[in-house]
């Protein structure tokens, strides 16, 4: 919970703020972006939420928010307000994807999601396993599995697995001997350097470079869950991929963003930064861009 002693200066007059602890993941800004603004590594309430919407939104930003750095002063007849906001979660993106929102400070703040399919519903990454969150995927059907891209997003998988009985899949380069993180007993490794179909719709793509054995999750040949592998700047308006937050290789990254050229998709769904969404043409385009930038850097 948000603590009003650290409240920053920087935000504006009024009930909502952001305190100190807050970690720049960029949540906030992606959820409630009429409220919320970068203030040069922290994010602030740069205009306070007027409508019932926007205050919605913030709301949800909150909920969203990995560490609990937003606060707010709401009124008594602001918990409508605050339960519309729990049960926006998951939110629909497109057709039968939604984002899961309730982000993990253990993930830094990562974005997950949830598709929902007859075969079985499909959980990426994972949220913090919060009461709210959980019952509401159980109303949609439950999770059959959870795909999970790298090391850094597991957050609360082992918690999501024993309470839905669902099969996570992870890389097998991803997992740590030793280390009580539970990646020991995941239930699916995949190995190598070739896609692998986990369905008829979906497909496991190795992409090393942000880690050794990152992956991302191709939906439909539409939607593919790209982890910290590719994004969306906004600020730069264009696909991305990060050198400085690179841990593994970049020029395995480079490669592993080539053989994506391959692929036909629609949409990026990141865990950090934004999400963006263009032809499957557009987006062959944006992705050959990022990776003629990428080539300019050591």
């Amino acid at each position: 919970m948000a603590d009003r002693t650290l409240r920053l200066a920087h935000n504006a007059p009024g009930g909502f703020f952001v305190d100190s602890t807050c970690i720049d993941c960029d949540q906030c800004r992606a959820v409630a972006p009429a409220s919320f603004r970068d203030a040069g590594g922290e994010a602030t309430v740069y205009s306070q939420p007027v409508s019932p919407e926007e205050t919605r939104r913030a709301l949800m930003a909150l909920l969203t928010c990995p560490v609990g750095a937003i606060g707010s002063d709401p009124p008594r007849q602001m918990r409508d307000a605050l339960r519309e906001a729990q049960s926006s979660f998951p939110e629909p993106i497109e057709d039968n994807v939604y984002f899961c929102g309730y982000s993990s400070r253990d993930s830094f703040g990562a974005s997950s999601y949830l598709i929902v399919r007859p075969e079985g519903n499909v959980l990426v990454d994972s949220p913090r396993f919060t009461s709210r969150l959980v019952e509401k995927i159980e109303r949609m059907g439950g999770i059959r599995t959870m795909f999970l891209s790298h090391i850094d997003d597991i957050a609360d998988h082992a918690k999501f697995h024993h309470h839905f009985g669902c099969e996570r899949v992870i890389h097998s380069r991803e997992v740590r001997a030793g280390i009580a993180d539970g990646t020991a007993e995941i239930e699916r490794k995949i190995k190598g350097d070739e896609a692998q179909p986990l369905a008829s719709d979906l497909s496991a793509i190795p992409t090393p470079g942000h880690t050794r054995g990152h992956m991302v999750l191709l939906y439909k040949n539409k939607f593919l869950f790209t982890g910290d592998h590719l994004w969306w700047s906004p600020e730069r308006e264009r696909l991305s991929a990060s050198r400085r937050h690179c841990w593994y290789s970049w020029e395995e990254q480079k490669l592993s963003m080539k053989r994506l050229l391959g692929e036909t998709f629609e949409w990026v769904l990141p865990g950090h930064s934004r999400r963006y969404r263009a032809s499957a043409d557009e987006m062959r385009g944006l992705l050959a861009g990022a990776i003629a930038l990428m080539n300019d850097i050591e």
